[in-house]
């Protein structure tokens, strides 16, 4: 083997050993957010992504926590750090949608990584990048408990808006400042201990990515560890230049209707492994709460390309260098002028449009059929909590396997709380929790089927909920069926029912129970019996 050989051969080897310890760094950092939370939804849910980003803010590494959140870290850090500077000791918070978050309940945490190898210079040592931590909270204000009113129209009613502030402002801990502003305005949060008690856990896991870089740092110097990070980076974008490439030169275009009849446009104009992603077509600005942003749509297209790979490489934004993103204003960049009350409402445009601009995107690189393009968000609660889920269904059938049945899909990846936890936490049993039999559509490989999960409610509370896939069908792919719809009921305690829409609320009495019908996923493929008549 000649000299040059070996020397890319110990490079290659090299690069991988560090992709694994950035790996786990942000490992660490998720452990000990979820060790040390006090909310159900992140402790038992798992609702919280952790990252490791270079000096320049680009996301380098994560673990494989919640994709919408993973993809829009990058943006978030770097907006953040142009208007507020961090320097050692400082820490950050936010939720502004402007800012490069997704929606209010998701509040971001970042933290600067300064090298201390110096043992004990006063002098600041070079940047190492940052870490940063973003954890949904089930209650953070808004006009309905759980924070994710269906009807809302503006950013304010959708709860506390946080613009970038110091959390910790040069080792000073400001959380009397941050208690007073969860506490105050027309929507206040409902839990503000539970909102500050995970918060100080965010700042906790933070704190041990800061150490595990720095750590990293002194065993190897920085130099190395900005080299690999730039290495990771470079490798992604050549692994997605080589697929781009095999999906050949041209124009791939697809359009997916919301179920309220609003479009989503991509077009993908490929050239030599490079390429356009282009949203123009799509709807404008939202008149309710499905808008998105730049970051979340930055984290579909991310998560789109991290699919294109047959090797196992984390999510970074090496995996974007070789495409240009144009995301026109309007449902998928909406503007957001500085009142609240003025600014869009964006609180399902996280959760749910993400999902179907999944769809979108998939539908045009012809992938794989459709999934239930939903989180089925159920929310309940009254002015003493807020709780939140997300439910599995049926996942789409590919050329050559059938969809799973009962599971979360594209961009979440949250867990479901236990049903013992549910209970002795909530005023609620839980009665089904089943397969819902035949709603994958039929093929040549079936789509998964999605669930029936039932509640007993004990107490007045309201419920709302936000879904899509009730009106457009999850589609099948090369002449499979469609997946079924989705639904939800109320069964009222003195007879009757109420059916609500994707997009409802109302309000509970104690006797009244809600049955939630989640989509199955589209099949694939003309099924044989079908093909024979």
């Amino acid at each position: 083997m000649s000299k040059h050989k070996d020397g890319s051969r110990t490079e290659a080897v090299e690069l991988e050993l560090f992709v694994h310890r950035f790996s786990a760094i942000a490992w660490q950092m998720g452990e000990a957010l979820r060790r040390t939370a006090l909310s159900v939804n992140v402790k038992e849910r798992l609702d919280f992504s952790c990252a490791l980003l270079d000096p320049d803010g680009e996301l380098v590494v994560n673990a494989p926590h919640i994709p919408v959140h993973l993809g829009a870290l990058g943006l978030c850090v770097r907006t953040v750090k142009n208007v507020l500077p961090l320097g050692p000791g400082d820490v950050a918070v936010t939720n502004h949608p402007g800012f490069g978050g997704s929606h209010l309940p998701d509040v971001t945490v970042i933290s600067p990584v300064f090298d201390d190898a110096t043992g004990g210079d006063p002098k600041v040592g070079p940047l190492l990048g940052y870490v940063a931590s973003r954890a949904h909270h089930a209650e953070i204000g808004g006009s309905r408990p759980g924070s994710m009113p269906p009807r809302a129209r503006s950013l304010a009613e959708e709860g506390v808006v946080l613009e970038p502030q110091y959390l910790i402002r040069s080792g000073r801990p400001l959380w009397s400042e941050l208690r007073k502003r969860l506490g105050e305005g027309a929507f206040p949060s409902r839990a503000v201990e539970e909102n500050l008690a995970d918060l100080a856990a965010a700042v906790a896991a933070n704190q041990r990515g800061i150490v595990a870089l720095r750590g990293l740092a002194q065993q190897h110097g920085h130099t190395a560890v900005r080299h690999y990070m730039e290495g990771l980076k470079r490798q992604s974008e050549a692994r997605v230049r080589e697929a781009l490439r095999s999906l050949g030169d041209g124009r791939f275009k697809a359009t997916e209707l919301l179920d309220d009849g609003s479009p989503l446009v991509v077009s993908l104009d490929l050239s030599d492994g490079r390429g356009v992603v282009d949203f123009t077509g799509s709807a404008p600005v939202h008149p309710g709460n499905l808008n998105a942003t730049p970051a979340v749509v930055r984290s579909v297209v991310l998560y789109a390309f991290r699919l294109l790979l047959d090797r196992p490489l984390p999510l970074n934004e090496g995996l974007l260098k070789t495409v240009r993103l144009e995301i026109p204003e309007g449902i998928l960049n909406p503007p957001f002028p500085p009142d609240p009350n003025l600014a869009p409402a964006v609180v399902g445009g996280n959760v749910e449009t993400s999902q179907r601009l999944v769809d979108t995107m998939l539908k045009a690189l012809g992938l794989v059929a459709c999934s239930q393009g939903t989180m089925n968000n159920v929310l309940f609660g009254n002015e003493s909590f807020g709780y939140y889920e997300t439910v599995c269904g049926g996942c789409g059938a590919g050329a050559d396997f059938d969809g799973e049945s009962a599971v979360h899909s594209h961009m979440t990846n949250t867990a479901i709380t236990d049903p013992e936890i549910l209970e002795h936490r909530y005023p609620v049993r839980l009665e089904r929790f089943s397969i819902r039999s035949g709603s994958g559509g039929s093929g040549r490989h079936r789509g998964g089927d999605g669930v029936v999960r039932q509640f007993l409610f004990l107490q007045p509370v309201s419920l709302s909920i936000l879904s899509q896939h009730r009106v457009e069908a999850p589609y099948g792919v090369a002449g499979g069926r469609a997946g079924s719809l989705g639904r939800q009921v109320v069964r009222r305690s003195g007879g009757g029912e109420v059916e609500l829409r994707g997009i409802d609320g109302c309000e509970i009495e104690p006797g009244d129970r809600l049955v939630l019908e989640t989509p199955g996923g589209g099949g694939w493929g003309v099924e044989e019996t079908e093909g024979a008549k």
